[in-house]
């Protein structure tokens, strides 16, 4: 089985925007901090199989690492410091969903500029130069945490900007990286859900190692999030769990990460439509302190391939039963 020539697919006119958007990127981050390469790419990566053979979508919303130099410029933060956000190399870990018949978006943009993994208009008024609409959502707790659809900290905490932003410079942002990411993602799932009467999204991420540890308990090496039940079918998220517990992996369900906005938006279990979040460990297939792979990173992307493949299986089979 193949990817679809043409796999990079937008719309013309999201193509062009978002293409833009991303013209002054002169910046690429691969491993560690080299920040030299240039790259003018457009910012969404969209891989289809060349037949979608399960009713899954498979999304990674945070591995981007393309830092626009204007952004890198106007931060107070070092290169490595500002990756600590970034899921990295989680696209790279999920790949084989298109060879396995599953179609799969990554952005390629990173987190510390937009989290798409928000409301559209998560910000905090602190951060900007001029007064924000009133149509913004302020008060979010995520805002609160500095962790809006505009980051002000890193996800250590450190402070990511020097000075003030215009509303305009966010807005910008959402309107040609955040709308077009959830275009193309709203679409995949409305095709899937027409062709199979039924979708299951896949939200993949990951976390730091010394995030989720509990004083007295063993750290998970990958927690699944269905917003407490509400976003997924128990029988999916059971899969999910007996599969990597067998694949010799320590899982937590919604602790601490029950599901951020992908989540809870498109799971609708009653309309057939469910969402699963899934958060890896990255002390399990990274260096954290100069972002290299491990040695089982290539051993973690099969286990994941796996995964998708049982994910597929299940779904097929809540299918049938429904």
């Amino acid at each position: 089985m193949g990817v679809a020539e043409g796999e990079w697919s937008f719309s013309r006119a999201c193509s062009q925007s978002m293409t833009a958007a991303f013209r002054r990127t002169k910046l690429k981050v691969m491993d560690g901090s080299d920040l030299s390469a240039t790259a003018v790419v457009p910012p969404l990566d969209l891989r289809r199989p060349a037949e979608q053979l399960l009713p899954l979508v498979v999304a990674s919303p945070h591995s981007g690492s393309d830092y626009p130099s204007e952004f890198v410029a106007a931060s107070r933060l070092d290169p490595m410091t500002l990756r600590r956000s970034e899921d990295a190399f989680v696209d790279e870990i999920f790949a084989d969903a298109p060879r396995l018949g599953a179609p799969m978006l990554a952005a390629r943009f990173p987190r510390a500029y937009l989290d798409v993994n928000r409301e559209a208009w998560e910000l905090d008024p602190a951060m900007f130069a001029d007064a924000l609409p009133d149509y913004v959502n302020a008060r979010s707790p995520r805002v609160r945490m500095g962790l809006g659809t505009i980051a002000r900290v890193v996800a250590s905490g450190e402070e990511i900007y020097g000075g003030k932003l215009s509303f305009a410079q966010a807005q910008e942002r959402i309107e040609t990286l955040y709308h077009p990411y959830h275009a193309a993602l709203g679409r995949l799932i409305d095709e899937t859900a027409a062709n199979f009467g039924f979708c299951l999204v896949v939200d993949c991420h990951s976390m730091p190692s010394g995030a989720h540890g509990n004083a007295g308990r063993e750290a998970a090496d990958i927690v699944l999030g269905d917003c407490h039940g509400a976003a997924c079918a128990p029988q999916i998220v059971e899969c999910a769990r007996d599969y990597l517990t067998r694949r010799g992996f320590a899982v937590a369900l919604n602790a601490p990460y029950a599901g951020g906005f992908t989540t809870g938006h498109y799971g609708r279990p009653r309309r057939g439509r469910h969402a699963l979040q899934v958060e890896i460990n990255r002390a399990i297939y990274m260096d954290e302190r100069n972002y290299r792979r491990r040695p089982s990173f290539a051993r973690l992307s099969e286990e994941m391939a796996g995964l998708i493949a049982r994910l597929g299986e299940a779904a097929q089979n809540l299918m049938q039963s429904c």
